[in-house]
């Protein structure tokens, strides 16, 4: 049963790292985006609407779950019925963690149209941890592949 516990802790701390792995945030840069040249466009925010940003899928949830539901189900008996608890377990487990961690990782985003100084009209979806209004100017800020949208 200690064993048991292990695996849990293990499971959750996983699950808990998987969803700092990525940000969809307006104002965090990854190590990869620091000091690197991004353009910088002007523009008015024309409307903002509330989304839900879906979380990681990573393969640390399903094996994590599989673990724990592999131990946890070789304890329902002795022989082949161990062996069937253990495989049912797993795959319950693997169902169960990568569920988890897509939940726990999941977040409240913002989709941000904007028309540009241009003329064109963009749109882009990050979280929402800066508030946005219609009729707001907003920098865009690209390069490396992200768009964002900051004051």
């Amino acid at each position: 049963m200690g064993k048991l516990k292990v695996v849990g802790i293990m499971l959750l701390a996983g699950v808990a790292l998987g969803g700092c792995a990525s940000s969809l945030s307006g104002s965090a840069y990854s190590r990869s985006q620091a000091r690197q040249v991004e353009e910088v466009r002007m523009g008015t925010v024309e409307s903002v609407r509330q989304v839900q940003i879906e979380g990681t899928k990573t393969p640390v949830g399903t094996v994590a779950g599989a673990a724990v539901g592999g131990l946890a189900g070789s304890e329902l008996g002795q022989g082949r019925g161990s062996t069937v608890g253990a495989i049912l377990g797993a795959v319950g487990g693997g169902l169960a963690g990568s569920a988890i961690e897509e939940g726990v990782t999941r977040q409240p985003g913002l989709e941000i149209t904007v028309k540009l100084d241009n003329g064109r009209m963009i749109a882009v979806t990050q979280a929402a941890d800066e508030p946005f209004k219609p009729g707001e100017r907003v920098r865009i800020l690209t390069g490396g592949g992200v768009t964002r949208v900051t004051h």
